[in-house]
């Protein structure tokens, strides 16, 4: 029945959003939330298997999905971030605030220039960025390695797919590598 598949559908969507391994949680700055005791120690295996880059204070989701996006389109404002993360000006301005007093991004008059300023990556903010990014595929590799390739590029392609259909609906793409994996937007 469609419902009842909507209804399973639904809420392993709502499992992953939640899921530490893609998304850590900083409880004021005091680390991951796994580090301080919010959530289960890891067993020992896998903290031993930990690479040194995902020691450090991991960015949370709003940090990474805001660096992530000013890194794919370069500059942009805070009314273009609210825009283009369908979040309150308020809120972003907030986010990015804690990036700039962290030396991650910097405001910049507009390169086109417009009265509005902008914000960018610093290099800090790019070196953290992509140790973030290596600290998430270094867990995703964990969590799927008992995958066949095959389940793990299917589950790619799916993913892109659905992605691409949120945005093709709601009419806000996400800049994407030429040749990434999933269906272009029709």
């Amino acid at each position: 029945m469609l419902d009842r598949r909507l209804e399973r559908l639904e809420r392993e969507l709502m499992l992953v959003a939640r899921c530490s391994v893609l998304t850590p949680r900083d409880r004021k700055g005091h680390g991951t939330a796994a580090q301080e005791g919010g959530e289960p120690p890891e067993p020992a295996a896998a903290a031993e298997a930990r690479t040194e880059p995902c020691t450090p204070t991991r960015l949370d989701r709003s940090g990474y999905l805001l660096l992530s996006r000013l890194d794919a389109e370069g500059a942009m404002s805070i009314g273009q971030l609210a825009d283009a993360l369908q979040l309150d000006v308020s809120t972003v301005n907030r986010q990015t605030g804690a990036l700039l007093r962290a030396g991650l991004v910097e405001r910049i008059p507009d390169p086109d220039g417009g009265l509005a300023r902008k914000l960018r990556v610093t290099a800090q903010g790019a070196d953290r960025m992509a140790a973030e990014r290596t600290c998430r595929q270094t867990d995703l590799s964990r969590l799927l390695e008992s995958w066949p390739p095959e389940d793990v590029a299917r589950l790619e392609d799916v993913l892109t797919r659905f992605n691409r259909e949120v945005e093709r609906q709601e009419g806000r793409a996400w800049p994407r590598e030429p040749g990434e994996a999933g269906r272009p937007p029709e």
